[in-house]
């Protein structure tokens, strides 16, 4: 259960909306040229939208969240939302001044439409008939959320990760609807590095004998291929200097042998904490679901159809933050960098943070009071407008 759920600092029991749209014959039209619909999109609002509904903060979730981001969904809940820490009264996102709006994309498996969601023409899951999506597809059926709210404008577009892959394409797609934007431990296009990793998971999916070409729904499910995917990706959020601090090479068993013959699991306990990890998350999520939007993450390039990254951010118009972290090994500071090389080229108002954090590229997650003043000032500074 729930328990001493502050009310002055949390925004307490919320409810997951839905959005259906693109019936036939209006479907969207993807990257691809493909036609697609129609789609349901799960979505989370916190605060109230004010009479010139030009208070938004539409804020972009990582590769495994959702549009559950902050408050509880039910008094059982054990946990918040994932960043609770950032929306509430009184917090960077305050609530009181702000109407924050968190969907969850199209391609995941939390609500909106994706892989598992039965297809109307078949009755039967999508699974593998799902088409191809781009991180600019992910920003159609948010835009068009926002057209059924009355929403023109947005004071602030916000992700990590991911989610700061979404906010940049936003910018490049829609330059003229917001008014601020927090591009945070992100970059502008996947290194061979990080698209290896990646990979390596997408493998460990589909060579699991449960993933039978995507068909799985109706029967056992490629467990342990996404338990493996996850743990590789898990591996890639955290840093050298936070897993030496939490786990070092402290043993949670000798390594004497199990019933007669050798036992090569679990005996460190960071090996116990990513079997953790992984397993958990197989409680929660969609392989395919994650073959599609790492294969998304992985195919992104912002500079597609322009030059070069200058030429790609010159029709921002709003006001921009970009951060890194010390400690992230997946999108280092060099990467955020040359956004900011690319931003500042072309004129646009740009604050830059390498924040020093030792808990690696999840650091933006992690409750600290300066990333807190960080987030609420940057806020503050767009163009000086007082909610």
């Amino acid at each position: 259960m729930t328990e001493n759920i502050d009310k002055d600092s949390n925004v307490g029991i919320v409810k997951t909306n839905y959005f259906k749209f693109a019936e036939p014959p209006d479907e969207i039209i993807l990257s691809s040229g493909e036609k697609f619909g129609p789609i349901t999109i799960a979505y989370e609002t916190y605060g109230k939208l004010n009479e010139e509904k030009n208070n938004t903060i539409l804020v972009f979730h990582a590769l495994t969240g959702d549009a559950h981001a902050a408050g509880f969904n039910s008094p059982e809940d054990k946990k918040p939302g994932r960043w609770d820490l950032m929306i509430g009264p009184k917090k960077p996102f305050d609530t009181d001044k702000y109407f924050v709006l968190c969907t969850n994309i199209i391609g995941g498996c939390k609500g909106s439409t994706g892989p598992s969601t039965i297809d109307p023409k078949t009755g039967k899951p999508y699974a593998l008939s799902f088409p191809e999506i781009t991180i600019k597809d992910m920003l159609i059926p948010q835009k068009k959320l926002l057209e059924h709210l009355g929403i023109e404008s947005l004071f602030c577009v916000v992700g990590g990760s991911m989610g700061g892959m979404q906010a940049l394409q936003w910018l490049v797609s829609y330059p003229d609807m917001s008014e601020g934007a927090m591009l945070i431990a992100t970059s502008s296009t996947h290194t061979a590095q990080a698209i290896a990793f990646n990979s390596v998971g997408r493998y460990a999916i589909i060579q699991d004998p449960n993933w039978n070409n995507g068909n799985y729904y109706d029967a056992e499910k490629p467990d342990k291929g996404l338990s493996i995917a996850r743990m590789i990706g898990h591996i890639t959020y955290l840093s050298e200097e936070s897993m030496h601090k939490k786990f070092g090479r402290r043993i949670i068993r000798s390594k004497s042998s199990h019933a007669g013959f050798a036992d090569f699991t679990k005996e460190f306990e960071v090996e116990n904490y990513l079997q953790y990890q992984g397993e958990s998350f197989i409680k929660r999520f969609d392989a395919n679901s994650y073959l599609y939007i790492t294969k998304a993450i992985d195919d992104f390039d912002i500079t597609d159809d322009f030059e070069n990254l200058a030429d790609s951010l010159k029709d921002i118009k709003a006001k921009c933050f970009v951060m890194s972290f010390t400690s992230d090994w997946l999108y280092p500071q060099e990467q955020s960098l040359k956004i900011v090389k690319a931003l500042k080229i072309n004129g646009i108002e740009t604050t830059y943070t390498n924040f020093d954090s030792s808990y690696g590229h999840d650091s933006f997650l992690i409750d600290d009071e300066r990333l807190k003043n960080l987030f609420a000032g940057f806020l503050k500074s767009i163009k000086g407008k007082t909610l």
